[in-house]
C-alpha cells in the first residue's frame, strides 16, 4: 500500500494531498498547473515536500519527522515522463533493456510488452528517428519491463492517436490486474481517466477536491 500525506509549497498555491492506494489504478485529473505532476515527482523522490509522510508498505520514502528522503534509485518506482526521457545514443531495444538492468530482475515478459505496444519494428531504430507517439510507447515499455513496485505515469498516452490510445488503455488495464502493480496516472482526459481508474482524485490549485471509486 502507498500512503501519501504531504504538503509542498508552490509559487502560486500550496499543494496538499492525502490518499492511499493498494494494487489498483489511481488517476489524478485536473487542469494544467493544478499540481498533478508535482505529486508524482514528490512520490518518486525528485522533489522534496515541506512536511508529511510518503510510505510504500514498510518502506518510508519520505518523512519530515524523521528527516528522511529516500533516494530515487532505492524506491523501486517506474516513471513514464511526458518528455519521454529516452537516451538518444541507445537504440530502442537498448533503451527498453536499460530498464531491466536497473531493476536487476524482471517478472515481465519483454516480447509480450513490445508486442502489446506495437514497437517490435522499432527495436533497431534510435529515438531521434521515431515519432513522438513511438517515443511514448518506448518509454512506457521501458518502465514496464523494469517490473516496478509502483508505476507513475505523467500523461502516458497524450501523443498517441485515438485508436492506439484506446488499445493501450485496454491492455494497460489488463496488465495491471494481472501483475497487481499499483499505478498512478496523471491525465487531462476525463474519459481516459474514468476508464482507467479504480480510484480518481480531482486536483485544483493544489487541493484535493474529491476522490472516488470508479
Amino acid at each position: 500500500m502507498l500512503q501519501a500525506n504531504f504538503y509542498k509549497k508552490m509559487p502560486m498555491y500550496d499543494l496538499n494531498v492525502n490518499f492511499q492506494i493498494t494494487n489498483e489504478v489511481l488517476v489524478i485529473y485536473g487542469p494544467s498547473g493544478a499540481g498533478k505532476s508535482t505529486i508524482l515527482h514528490c512520490i518518486a523522490g525528485m522533489v522534496t515536500p515541506e512536511k508529511g509522510l510518503i510510505k510504500f508498505g514498510e518502506k518510508i520514502f519520505y518523512s519530515h519527522k524523521q528527516g528522511l528522503q529516500l533516494p530515487v534509485r532505492k524506491r523501486g518506482i517506474g516513471f513514464v515522463f511526458q518528455e519521454f526521457a529516452l537516451f538518444p545514443h541507445l537504440s530502442v531495444k537498448e533503451n527498453i533493456l536499460y530498464g531491466m538492468r536497473r531493476k536487476g530482475k524482471t517478472t515481465v515478459d519483454f516480447d509480450e510488452i513490445i508486442d502489446i505496444l506495437r514497437i517490435r519494428p522499432l527495436l533497431t531504430s534510435y529515438p531521434g528517428s521515431i515519432s513522438g507517439g513511438e517515443k511514448q510507447r518506448v518509454a512506457l515499455a521501458r518502465a514496464l519491463v523494469s517490473a516496478p513496485d509502483l508505476l507513475l505515469m505523467d500523461e502516458p498516452m497524450s501523443a498517441l492517436d485515438w485508436d492506439l490510445r484506446k488499445t493501450i488503455q485496454r491492455e494497460l488495464k489488463q496488465m495491471q490486474k494481472r501483475w497487481q502493480i499499483p499505478m498512478i496516472v496523471v491525465t487531462h482526459d476525463l474519459q481516459e481517466g474514468e476508464y482507467l481508474a479504480d480510484k480518481m482524485l480531482l486536483l485544483e490549485k493544489g487541493q484535493q477536491i474529491w476522490g472516488r471509486l470508479a
